[in-house]
């Protein structure tokens, strides 16, 4: 039986993934639904903590120790493996089974985002998408609103299909900057190619503002 929740990933690195989880997980906080959050690993981890981890905290409203919501974290910038590997350390998947299966015990709903995109590896013989299927949870992708976005999302989506993996939708994020004329003439193409399977699109936005509310249509995740 699926578990209700998401997983987020992405068609790339830094296409939107944190502020898309934190829309959502304030969006179901409007509603009354309880929301947990997990970021199973995180790299690029500085004296800060794990950033990515912390705004999905802080936008869920939840009290859950960061060893629950991100039990990896690795200072590298860079694949999870390769992350652990700079550090003589492998990444420890039995704590992310063991953390996901306490969060879910906790929450109505988990949203859980990954690191990176879909066949980034954990392992040698591990990638995101096998986590993926071990957490039966719906994937939403998260696509760049820029150019080069219509392969990289429809790869994606191929992969998961061909994993027979469930899919949530796709979100397009736009990031902080406006996009191009021919950007726009592209993604007119990506939203007619997508149909239904289009959820959300955020628009521009600073790091210091909110997502509109209706960016993201999260009937769409809790049906």
């Amino acid at each position: 039986m699926p578990h209700a929740g998401v997983f987020i990933t992405g068609t790339d690195t830094g296409v939107g993934k944190t502020v898309a989880g934190c829309a959502i997980a304030e969006a179901l906080r409007r509603r009354g639904i309880d929301v947990g959050v997990m970021k199973p690993i995180e790299t690029g981890v500085g004296a800060q903590g794990p950033l990515d981890a912390i705004a999905l905290i802080e936008a869920a409203g939840v009290n859950d120790p960061i060893e629950l919501v991100c039990p990896q974290r690795f200072e590298l910038p860079a694949a999870p493996n390769v992350a652990a590997a700079r550090e003589g350390r492998s990444v420890d998947v039995p704590a992310i089974r063991a953390a996901f299966q306490a969060l879910r015990a906790r929450h109505a709903f988990l949203l859980v985002e990954g690191a990176g995109g879909l066949l980034v590896p954990i392992a040698s013989d591990f990638t995101m998408a096998d986590l993926m299927a071990e957490m039966e949870l719906p994937i939403l992708v998260v696509a760049r609103g820029t150019l080069g976005t219509v392969n990289h999302t429809l790869l994606t989506l191929e992969a998961i299909e061909r994993r027979g993996l469930p899919l949530a939708g796709v979100v397009v994020s736009h990031g902080p900057r406006r996009i191009s004329g021919a950007e726009e003439e592209n993604l007119v193409a990506l939203r007619e190619l997508l149909g239904t399977r289009l959820v959300g699109e955020i628009e521009p936005v600073s790091p210091e503002a909110s997502v509109p509310a209706d960016a993201i249509r999260v009937d769409a995740l809790i049906s």
